[in-house]
């Protein structure tokens, strides 16, 4: 089965889910270096119900939001790598800055975030619980950030 599916189909195989009473989690990021906080995250949000699906932004939106240098690898091959992942279930991407337009398409059971993001920083957390579902965060584990890895690489070759 090809895990990697377009909003437009996604919302098919979302009202088919809500059909056969299966809980849907939802998560998104960047997912530039899979690392095991990542492991950690996807862990815990499928614990959250059935089906996991995660959101991926774009590489133009990860340039905006973490500047030129990134992502580190395209949005094809971090997809990819998500999708060989067993805890998921369906993977999808985004072009804009925030997933706010796939959680109010797709509106999941639970949303989880990391608990690096705090409760009034979640977005969709609104259109979910009004909705009926919930929002679960999912301790952070320090150290865990791609942004950090990528900087102890950089300090590390600079040593030579």
């Amino acid at each position: 089965m090809n895990k990697i599916r377009s909003l437009e189909r996604l919302k098919r195989v979302r009202a088919r889910l809500r059909r056969e009473g299966l809980h849907v989690v939802f998560t998104n990021g960047c997912f530039d270096l899979i690392h095991g906080g990542h492991i950690h995250l996807f862990r815990q949000a499928k614990a959250q119900g059935d089906i996991l699906i995660v959101a991926v932004n774009s590489d133009a939106s990860i340039r905006r939001l973490k500047g030129p240098a990134r992502p580190v690898f395209p949005l094809a091959e971090r997809m990819e790598v998500l999708a060989a992942l067993a805890d998921i279930d369906y993977v999808t991407w985004f072009e804009e800055d925030t997933p706010q337009k796939i959680i109010a398409a797709l509106l999941p059971d639970v949303l989880v975030k990391g608990g690096d993001w705090g409760t009034g920083e979640i977005v969709g957390a609104a259109e979910v619980e009004y909705a009926g579902g919930r929002v679960y965060r999912v301790p952070y584990r320090r150290g865990h950030s791609s942004t950090n890895i990528i900087e102890k690489i950089r300090k590390n070759f600079a040593r030579g």
